[in-house]
């Protein structure tokens, strides 16, 4: 028999790291000059932060009450078939979503690139082999597809390490730039225009933090699984991702102002220490990607198994096959879709509303349902009398 050792609470840290820091951290700049400047975009972000993290905690309470390894079965496990069976339609919409924005992504940085190492020839010949459709197209191919085959998600650890490394790095690089960068930035805000304009950050910082979806995977792969040990986990990656996104939006927003755009790589004159940061970009971007695709080839699987009724003898049978033709599909759909979308701004305002589904709507049906289950099955009373469990 084949054991198979789970991740360490630390090397768990790396996954959660890489599925919450990722197209969320190149908007987020752009996010605070929506909302009116960094004082309110900081205290809309302190709120919601209560929510990411006791959601987080929520889910997995729930997924230990049946041992289920997906958000999706959390749902079933604690709120019923049609809750999970739209759970797993949203968990598939936004995934799919979600692996358009990183294949875009993808083809920014490579403009990035192109334009640094061969300029003249990528904006006056612009052949095909350099176009943006080509290069997001051979590089996915070859570095993104052959990772998204496996059963499981805990060998994505050790590239995941890399790609941590690569969003420390676009920190640094925005903290030193808005030390050192001469031109003068745009007008800087310091309030809303309106009111309503507050909320404009709102998604972003859905999106940005949503490791939700993948949160499951993650905890159910732990080699000691238990909130103790998650807490630990949960907690060092939570900081790295409110320091990394917090600084890097303070910085690039001041250095900016009005005149920052959607990626904020993209806002620099390329120069070595940007195309180092597209490079890494581009590779945490890579491994990423496969994350997303399982959690949402997980839920595609479910609503498929449960729409034609399938025995566990038929799944299991046909687990390898379907899992290898859902891959191909996805991938091939999202690489269509994502070379004729220009930019990830509009995408992640419309993720940024999956992501609160999330955050808030499904976490807060399993706690009340959670709860509930405790009081009809008499648990918390005994509790409160001091009466012996059952």
């Amino acid at each position: 028999m084949l054991l198979i050792l789970g991740s360490s609470w630390y090397a768990s840290v790396f996954l959660v790291v890489n599925a919450a820091l990722g197209a969320g951290l190149l908007n987020f700049p752009d996010s605070y000059r929506q909302a009116g400047g960094v004082m309110i975009a900081v205290v809309i972000q302190a709120i919601f932060l209560v929510f990411v993290v006791f959601a987080i905690l929520i889910l997995a309470y729930c997924s230990d009450i049946k041992s289920t390894d997906t958000y999706q079965d959390v749902v079933l496990s604690v709120c019923g078939r049609n809750a999970q069976r739209l759970c797993a339609f949203v968990v598939m919409t936004y995934c799919f979503g979600t692996c358009i924005t990183f294949l875009i992504i993808i083809g920014d940085q490579w403009e990035e690139f192109l334009l640094y190492i061969a300029k003249d020839v990528y904006c006056k010949e612009h052949p095909f082999y350099l176009d943006r459709i080509s290069t997001i197209c051979v590089t996915s191919f070859l570095f993104i597809l052959p990772i998204c085959f496996p059963k499981r998600i805990d060998f994505l650890k050790y590239p995941s390490m890399f790609g941590v490394v690569a969003i420390l790095y676009v920190e640094i690089l925005v903290f030193v730039k808005y030390f050192t960068y001469h031109q003068p930035p745009g007008p800087i805000k310091t309030k809303p225009d309106h009111f309503i304009d507050v909320f404009l950050v709102v998604p972003t910082i859905c999106f940005a933090y949503q490791c939700h979806v993948s949160i499951i995977p993650i905890y159910s792969c732990m080699e000691n699984r238990n909130l103790k040990e998650f807490s630990k986990t949960i907690s060092c990656a939570m900081l790295l991702c409110i320091v990394t996104y917090t600084g890097t939006a303070v910085c690039g927003y001041l250095t900016f102002g009005e005149n920052i755009t959607s990626d904020i790589l993209l806002s620099y004159d390329p120069d070595i220490w940007v195309i180092i940061a597209v490079i890494l970009i581009a590779f945490k971007t890579y491994t990423t990607y496969p994350i997303l695709l399982f959690c949402g080839r997980a839920a595609l699987v479910s609503l498929w198994v449960d729409i034609r009724k399938m025995s566990l003898h038929e799944i299991e049978d046909s687990e390898r096959n379907r899992r290898i033709i859902v891959t191909i599909v996805w991938f091939i759909l999202t690489l269509l879709l994502a070379v004729f979308i220009p930019n990830i701004g509009v995408v992640i305002q419309i993720l940024g509303a999956f992501a609160a589904v999330f955050i808030f709507i499904f976490p807060g049906m399993c706690m009340m349902s959670a709860v509930q289950n405790l009081v009809d099955d008499g648990i918390w009373t005994r509790r409160l009398k001091g009466e012996p469990q059952q």
